[in-house]
């Protein structure tokens, strides 16, 4: 975004500033404004931590983050209640949105990670200082829950956001390098899984499946289905006309995913998009009894009819290895290929 641009924005939202909250607001500014990004990351920089969702339960976990960090040559600023705890949440909801929000605000932060996901972000989506966030754009990081805090900020400010990995997560070479040529380098990748058959005459982990073949171009918009479906009828949803969709889930039952998948159906947003990617459903199996659908059928029933592009398999979820995913960046998905394609930078 050019500085002008960037000027403008900040100028209307600080003259919005004086004026009573009203939902759609930031929307249509930033709709306005168009998709911006916030600055890429590099060494030495700052990362500021939240828990948005679910708690922490030993405080060596935060160190264990701290020393990822540092090992990517970036410091480490912990939030005021990032171990708090209120039952299964990380404190109450006023106090997990206000270190968002403080992270935002301060000029001393680069990025902002989430330690965790869990259950919690939506709860909190009403107490985020959308105002503040497109005055200090940074980079918001975390999947889970936390895809109700990337899709929210995208959708009232326009910033991309990045569904990767959580601070508590598996930081292994794979993720890393992603991370590294995303956010460091600002690449504009192709996200293509791995090939190698190991000791197997065929490939057996990471395969790809092709539900509809061909290509389809738009933002991507997306992550855990479970909390995009609870996030249908609010103020937080973005606009899924020509997006690409991108879904993960984890520990839920086949026919869970179908309810949920229905529910996107009927909300309008499966008729609405132009393109559809499928990650992992970890632990998705068809529970007890006999004659269940499977996660196969289940997406040939709602996605095939769609008749646009569609693959799943993606290495996006509850996975050690991961892509990293830019929320409201412009990408080509190839569906017979499985892979997506970033055309252009996440980060400037």
């Amino acid at each position: 975004m050019t500085q002008n641009r960037r000027s403008f924005l900040q100028a209307s939202l600080l003259a919005a500033a004086a004026v009573p909250f009203a939902p759609g607001l930031l929307a249509a500014q930033g709709s306005k404004a168009g998709t911006f990004r916030a600055r890429r990351l590099a060494q030495g920089q700052t990362v500021g931590l939240v828990s948005p969702a679910g708690a922490t339960w030993q405080s060596d976990e935060i160190t264990i983050i701290q020393e990822a960090l540092a090992a990517l040559g970036l410091k480490a600023k912990v939030g005021r209640h990032v171990l708090d705890r209120y039952g299964y949440l990380a404190g109450r909801d006023e106090d997990r949105a206000a270190d968002v929000n403080a992270m935002f605000a301060d000029d001393s932060v680069d990025a902002i990670l989430c330690v965790r996901g869990g259950w919690g972000c939506n709860r909190i989506l009403p107490l985020i200082d959308y105002r503040a966030i497109a005055l200090h754009p940074k980079i918001l990081l975390g999947y889970s829950d936390i895809t109700g805090l990337l899709n929210a900020v995208h959708a009232r400010t326009g910033l991309v956001t990045f569904h990767g990995p959580v601070g508590a997560s598996v930081w292994n070479a794979y993720s890393v390098d992603w991370l590294r040529r995303v956010l460091f380098k600002a690449e504009a990748v192709v996200m293509e899984n791995p090939r190698a058959t190991g000791d197997s005459l065929a490939q057996i982990q990471d395969r790809v499946r092709t539900i509809t073949p061909g290509k389809a171009q738009g933002r991507l918009l997306g992550g855990n289905l479970t909390v995009l479906a609870a996030m249908q009828g609010s103020a937080f949803v973005p606009d899924f006309t020509g997006a690409i969709l991108f879904l993960e889930d984890t520990n839920e039952h086949v026919y869970r995913i179908d309810r949920m998948l229905t529910q996107l159906k009927l909300a309008g947003v499966l008729g609405r998009i132009a393109g559809f990617v499928f990650g992992n459903c970890t632990k998705c199996g068809p529970g007890d009894g006999n004659g269940s659908l499977t996660l196969e059928d289940v997406l040939n029933d709602h996605i095939r009819p769609l008749g646009i592009p569609a693959w799943s398999g993606a290495m996006i979820g509850h996975i050690e290895n991961k892509f990293m995913v830019p929320v409201g960046s412009l990408a080509e998905i190839d569906a017979g290929r499985g892979t997506i394609t970033m055309l252009e930078p996440a980060v400037r």
